[in-house]
């Protein structure tokens, strides 16, 4: 995430992010490297060389906090935390609570950290950033890739028996992910950010459709690639979360609450419970950021107080084979 952009060396604040037909358009991310085990990258896992970049409120970058937690690679690799709200200067590093500053650049906003890697960068600043210290540039901000990474190529400082990319179901998880990423992940963006009433009635019904779709499948099996929980689950994971506490009323999408579907919703609250997950899911943050980030959508800057997610009572889902 993130509103402005980086433009002949400055931060410029605003950035069109829609068509002719005012459909939001999402582009692809910058530094696209890779971390191996082996090293035959040019970057090798190792403990204590790399620092990850995040927002708690931002669902792409909250994948890839999940996926360090669970992993148990948080010895292995540093964190630090952007202040929720974005301003004219984009993500800002804070010491406010939640926010951990940057203690590898000692930036105060996260384009320099961008410019510390390419002098000459232009584009989006984005988190989630995964950066190396030993070679002083990014490696990666794409969040699909970097939870790739941290889930198969760090396996000798993990410190959990956690593996959501079993052999047997890789190409089942990589087709998984790619099935939810445009009708929900980005589905709720295309909705949140269209700026003409066709592209949004588009976004929405492509989104309502998929997770009517989704919950028919989690009637008939635990997750979503199956009896195991893998990368497709987080990465469903972390828009479902936002879903009835953002989504829903500021970007539009309220055809239905996640708690409407039977299914998706107990799965969620079954995700939500496993040990170490709620630790990451940060809803002050995340409300913060969408209800006062996006003063276009919300001119008045107000944060709902609502509504009441009960997240941690017994999830009851009947699975039907």
């Amino acid at each position: 995430m993130g509103l402005g952009l980086l433009a002949d060396g400055r931060w410029v604040s605003e950035r069109e992010q829609e068509d002719s037909q005012g459909r939001f358009i999402r582009p692809v991310t910058s530094f696209r490297n890779k971390i191996t085990a082996d090293g035959s990258s040019g970057f090798k896992a190792e403990t204590g060389r790399y620092h990850l970049y995040i927002s708690w409120a931002c669902p792409w970058a909250h994948r890839t906090a999940i996926m360090r937690k669970l992993k148990g690679l948080s010895d292995a690799i540093g964190l630090s935390v952007v202040h929720p709200v974005i301003d004219q200067n984009g993500w800002e590093f804070s010491d406010e609570p939640g926010c951990i500053p940057d203690s590898i650049n000692g930036a105060n906003y996260l384009w320099e950290i961008y410019l510390k890697a390419d002098a000459k960068y232009e584009g989006r600043v984005t988190v989630p950033v995964l950066w190396d210290k030993e070679t002083s540039t990014i490696v990666n901000n794409e969040s699909r890739e970097i939870i790739r990474m941290l889930d198969t190529e760090f396996q000798d400082f993990a410190k959990s028996d956690w593996h959501f990319l079993p052999d047997d179901l890789l190409e089942k998880v990589d087709k998984t992910i790619e099935l939810i990423y445009q009708p929900i992940n980005n589905g709720v963006y295309r909705a949140g950010f269209a700026t003409t009433q066709t592209a949004y009635e588009e976004g929405v019904t492509d989104l309502f459709n998929a997770l009517q779709h989704w919950d028919e499948v989690l009637g008939k099996q635990l997750y979503l690639c199956g009896d195991r929980i893998t990368e497709a689950d987080w990465c469903m994971f972390t828009t479902l979360l936002r879903f009835d506490p953002v989504y829903y009323g500021h970007f539009k999408c309220n055809l239905h609450h996640i708690w409407d579907y039977p299914n998706l919703w107990n799965y969620l609250k079954e995700l939500y419970q496993i040990p170490g997950v709620k630790e990451t899911c940060n809803l002050d943050h995340i409300k913060r950021h969408y209800y006062v980030s996006h003063n276009k959508i919300n001119p008045t800057r107000i944060v709902p107080k609502g509504p009441i997610m009960d997240l941690e009572s017994p999830p009851d889902r009947k699975i039907v084979s």
